[in-house]
């Protein structure tokens, strides 16, 4: 596993060992940054189930503005925080140990960028079905830019909204690929509406 493209070209990342994570296939993270290189420049990202951090990692090489990896191992927090000195973008990214929706609802216990974050990736252990409560607590936190894209990381295109109806209508789909065994999908918020 490397870094495809950018500062950080060709430096290669570790890797938690076992199967307690699952990292995205090169391929489909080729594939994920060629939909969004237009949109990386000077932008905020969050990496939610980060693992070895490679999304972030990938972003800001291709020069978002920062990024934040979220994780509830501290194994995976220690080999991130490793990726980022070693592929020298430890400046740019913010590492925080925690549970991500525990994280995404405690609006004291988090900072964020000014204007939010304008690219979320989503990329949880696939059976545990946690991206249709992670999206919402993203929705609810405020911490979305108005222009935010997020990029879903799933089994199967019917696990980013689960059967939770109210959930689907709070987000546009853009775009579904397949890469592999992964699907990923890609959401913008609706606007809240003021009441």
């Amino acid at each position: 596993m490397r870094i495809i493209t950018g500062k950080a070209r060709g430096k290669n990342l570790l890797t938690l060992e076992g199967n307690a994570t699952r990292p995205t296939a090169a391929r489909a993270k080729e594939a994920v940054f060629s939909v969004l290189q237009f949109s990386l420049a000077d932008r905020n990202v969050l990496d939610l189930y980060s693992g070895s951090g490679q999304l972030a990692l990938e972003a800001l090489s291709r020069g978002a503005r920062s990024a934040t990896a979220v994780d509830s191992s501290a194994d995976a927090v220690r080999v991130i925080k490793k990726n980022a000195v070693d592929t020298r973008l430890a400046d740019g990214l913010t590492v925080v140990l925690s549970d991500v929706c525990e994280w995404l609802s405690d609006r004291r216990g988090r900072k964020q960028p000014e204007g939010g974050y304008d690219i979320v990736f989503i990329d949880p252990p696939y059976a545990l079905g946690l991206i249709p409560d992670t999206l919402r607590r993203l929705y609810d936190s405020g911490m979305l830019s108005d222009s935010a894209v997020i990029v879903c990381e799933a089994a199967s295109p019917d696990d980013v909204f689960g059967n939770d109806e109210l959930l689907a209508s709070l987000f546009d789909i853009s775009k579904q690929s397949k890469y592999g065994i992964a699907y990923f999908t890609y959401l913008s918020p609706k606007k809240q509406i003021e009441g």
